[in-house]
């Protein structure tokens, strides 16, 4: 059984954000970049199966730059077989992404596709529906739990109102929450090992996808510092501030 696990190269989440100067995009110059957190638990869970004799081979896979092979080498340390590198300098969005993804899916053929349900930049939280669209495959979403066997996926999903399990076909595609896994650390010997593991170079070209943005960014600036409370020394000062100076009531 082979699993694809799809991942983001992002700015570090201990890392605070800041826009550029002149507001175009966030500031990455210098910037700390890491494995998007719910991708690094795509691999994790990947992981796991493969452990649980349930997965044979694990396909990490990743669009940007050249510089996204640092995040490829670090899923190849965590316990993939091998990585897909698609490169390009374009802004990748949500669709064009799935496009991509599809593109390799027609290529390896995966029993499962594993990502995270969204990235900590974008946020969008759109890819991992689109590519099942474009695949004509089920989706699990928002996964707490996964459990492979008889050729389907039991998935179990955090929804509003709780906890929902559905049963879907291999193959299927899985977005994964953060209560999923615990995400392990790259031993040395792992990360050594790593670089010698092979790692494929594709283009959007090779694919067929065109990248040309549908959605652009305007302006980036950081939110409005918020201003300091205050106590009060009655419910009746509270209430007449509420109404007359927050004017929320």
């Amino acid at each position: 059984m082979k699993v694809l696990v799809a991942i983001k190269r992002v700015v570090d989440y201990n890392v605070k954000v800041r826009p550029k100067a002149d507001g175009s995009d966030v500031e990455l110059n210098n910037v700390k970049m890491s494995l998007n957190p719910f991708c690094e638990i795509a691999v994790e869970e990947a992981v796991r199966l493969k452990e649980a004799g349930t997965v044979t081979e694990i396909v990490a896979v990743s669009i940007g730059p050249k510089v996204v092979q640092e995040q490829l080498r670090t899923a190849l340390a965590l316990g993939a077989d091998r990585a897909i590198m698609i490169e390009t300098d374009s802004e990748a969005q949500p669709l064009g992404v799935a496009k991509l993804l599809k593109g390799v899916v027609d290529k390896e053929s995966p029993d499962l596709i594993v990502m995270g349900k969204q990235s900590i930049d974008g946020d969008n939280n759109q890819t991992g529906q689109m590519l099942a669209a474009l695949a004509g495959i089920g989706q699990g979403t928002f996964a707490s739990n996964v459990e492979v066997s008889d050729g389907k996926v039991n998935v179990t999903r955090e929804v509003d109102g709780g906890l929902q399990t559905v049963a879907l076909a291999l193959p299927a595609v899985v977005t994964t929450d953060l209560r999923l896994n615990e995400p392990r650390y790259a031993s040395l010997p792992n990360i050594m090992k790593a670089k010698k593991k092979p790692l494929d170079i594709l283009t959007p070209d090779d694919l067929g996808v065109d990248l040309n943005a549908t959605v652009s960014t305007l302006k980036v600036e950081p939110p409005a510092e918020r201003e300091a409370g205050i106590k009060v020394e009655s419910v009746e000062e509270l209430v007449e501030k509420l109404k007359n100076e927050a004017k929320v009531i």
